[in-house]
């Protein structure tokens, strides 16, 4: 699959995440990419313990001391390095990964899993 430019690594501060939403209709597909540095980390916008969305509002994702990412139905927290549940209704399960990397200063995904 091809990829997709979501945005500048730099419209992503560092420590935050940001939310995406691409396509329209049955199409539509949500996703967040978090940053840690240089590093990017892309995951389905979904909680593997009931589906809904992780932010309570746009572009809040972070746990509270800003380490983790928590999803504001339940308060289940995922390591952003790889997506694991580590507090919560779902512990031990994962957010499911997008492919993402940096491509000239951007942050580009595509909806394959993994690195």
């Amino acid at each position: 699959m091809s990829t997709i430019r979501l945005c500048a690594l730099q419209d992503i501060a560092d420590g935050q995440a940001r939310g995406f939403c691409l396509g329209e209709g049955s199409d539509r597909f949500e996703l967040l990419v978090a940053r840690r540095g240089e590093d990017v980390f892309a995951y389905v916008n979904a909680c593997p313990h009931r589906g809904t969305p992780l932010d309570w509002r746009p572009d809040h994702f972070m746990s509270p001391d800003g380490t983790l990412l928590q999803c504001a139905t339940h308060g289940a927290r995922f390591r952003i390095e790889d997506g694991l549940c580590v507090y919560g209704p779902c512990v031990g399960k994962r957010l499911t990964e997008l492919a993402a990397r940096l491509e000239d200063g951007d942050v580009v995904v595509s909806r394959s899993p993994g690195r």
